[in-house]
């Protein structure tokens, strides 16, 4: 009897020849976290380096949708999937499906003493445009966001020189372990 392991996988493409990065995740605030870093490493693959106004704007979307599939759309035993997918003319659709269909996002102005609500502002602010439609093929909603090569750019943390590097190894040195973690390598 053969087993999944002991079969070898095809060897997956570089990140930087894959058109469309899908990921499911857990819904969970671990799951989010991966979902953002593995598309903070994609679009450095596709050359929209960390640090470019086009990768701080992307990751910061993802940040904010995955969150939102881990906190509003959660079901329990249900994923949430992250597709990633770059369009003509330098654009970058996100896309995060959960399973809650009958929550649907929208924008609200969060009062002053609130700690969370400003999210979908941010993804507003920062997306040329987004919106919500039916998760294909299972059910919940895809919530997706397209951002264009102009998109405004995100706050920049402040860095020493170097910094940057070490931070770049860091990231991928945590991506590797949570990959690893999870099966995906």
């Amino acid at each position: 009897m053969t087993t999944t392991h002991d079969r070898q996988r095809p060897p997956l493409p570089p990140a930087a020849e894959q058109p469309v990065l899908t990921l499911r995740y857990t819904a969970s605030p671990r799951g989010a976290r991966l979902a953002r870093r593995l598309a903070s490493h994609q679009l450095d693959a596709w050359g929209w380096g960390y640090g470019t106004p086009v990768h701080d704007a992307v990751e910061l979307v993802v940040a904010e949708l995955a969150a939102n599939a881990a906190t509003q759309g959660l079901v329990p035993g249900r994923d949430a999937e992250l597709r990633l997918s770059r369009k003509s003319g330098g654009c970058v659709r996100v896309e995060v499906s959960d399973a809650r269909g009958e929550r649907l996002p929208a924008v609200r102005d969060a009062g002053t003493g609130e700690d969370g609500g400003r999210g979908l502002l941010l993804v507003a602010s920062l997306a040329k445009e987004w919106g919500t439609i039916p998760r294909p093929g299972a059910p919940g909603k895809t919530v997706w966001a397209v951002v264009a090569p102009g998109a405004p750019a995100a706050p920049a943390p402040r860095t020493s020189p170097g910094e940057d590097e070490h931070a770049r190894r860091a990231a991928t040195d945590e991506l590797t372990a949570l990959s690893q973690e999870m099966g995906l390598i």
